[in-house]
C-alpha cells in the first residue's frame, strides 16, 4: 500500500495554508475535511493522475 501524500491547500474561508494527507491508492475521491485553524468545512476533490502526482481541489462545503 502506498504511503499517504502531504499537500498544501489553501482554506477557502480563512485563506490559511494547510497541509493535508491524501491516498494516493484511490485515483478519485471527495470527502470533507475541517480546517485546521477556523474549523471550518472543506470539500476536498483529488484526483491522482498516471504518475500519482494529486491534484487538489479545495472549496466552501457550501458552494
Amino acid at each position: 500500500m502506498p504511503a499517504l501524500d502531504s499537500v498544501l491547500i489553501q482554506c477557502p474561508y480563512c485563506w490559511e495554508t494547510l497541509e493535508i494527507s491524501v491516498d494516493p491508492s484511490v485515483a478519485e475521491q471527495e470527502y470533507v475535511e475541517d480546517c485546521q485553524v477556523c474549523c471550518q468545512p472543506i470539500l476536498l476533490r483529488v484526483v491522482f493522475d498516471d504518475n500519482l502526482t494529486p491534484q487538489v481541489e479545495a472549496r466552501a462545503e457550501n458552494e
